[in-house]
């Protein structure tokens, strides 16, 4: 049975008394751009420092990937490579679409549409449930299983899913500062 994400928030209380705030199953969000595959946003935090102890914190969810000392958690179904449905042709529907769901996420992805892209962020990559092959610009890969932990450090890369089943990955993602090579 595939794990169906939820997150839990903690907070205080008017006394400062340690509270669970949130407690939910976030709803996937589904873009033309990746088909068959559901976001789950979950958390994140402003750009710059992170700061605990705000009553009444929100989540920063837009944009898609985070500025410099921000960060995003959230947790991606990657559809089976058999069961994928095929992309919508429109690209001007598929910006649209994007643009509104989840603002930037195609931004850091190369023309041509392959995949390749390359972000100004340390990610940390988990597998929870089934495998999901991360390729590097120079054709390097490896397979994730579950218990897999990856820490992309802005290399250039693509995730895709080669085997029958869905893949389900947490993703950590901090804003960085890219240091010239």
């Amino acid at each position: 049975m595939p794990i169906e994400p939820r997150l839990i928030v903690t907070g205080h209380d008017r006394d400062g008394d340690a509270v669970f705030v949130e407690d939910r199953h976030p709803e996937p969000v589904s873009v033309q751009a990746l088909p068959g595959a559901d976001f789950y946003l979950l958390w994140g935090t402003p750009d710059g420092e992170a700061k605990v102890g705000e009553r009444d914190a929100k989540p920063v969810l837009r944009p898609y990937f985070p500025g410099l000392g921000g960060s995003r958690a959230l947790f991606l179904r990657w559809a089976a490579h058999s069961s994928e449905p095929q992309p919508v042709p429109d690209p001007v529907s598929v910006a649209e679409e994007v643009a509104l769901k989840l603002p930037g996420l195609t931004d850091p992805f190369e023309e041509n549409g392959d995949g390749m892209h390359t972000t100004d962020t340390v990610d940390y990559a988990i597998c929870l449930e089934g495998e999901l092959c991360l390729e590097l610009d120079n054709g390097a890969e490896v397979t994730l299983t579950p218990g897999t932990c990856v820490v992309q450090l802005g290399t250039r890369h693509k995730w895709k899913n080669r085997s029958d089943r869905a893949a389900l990955m947490c993703y950590v993602q901090i804003g960085a500062v890219r240091v010239p090579g």
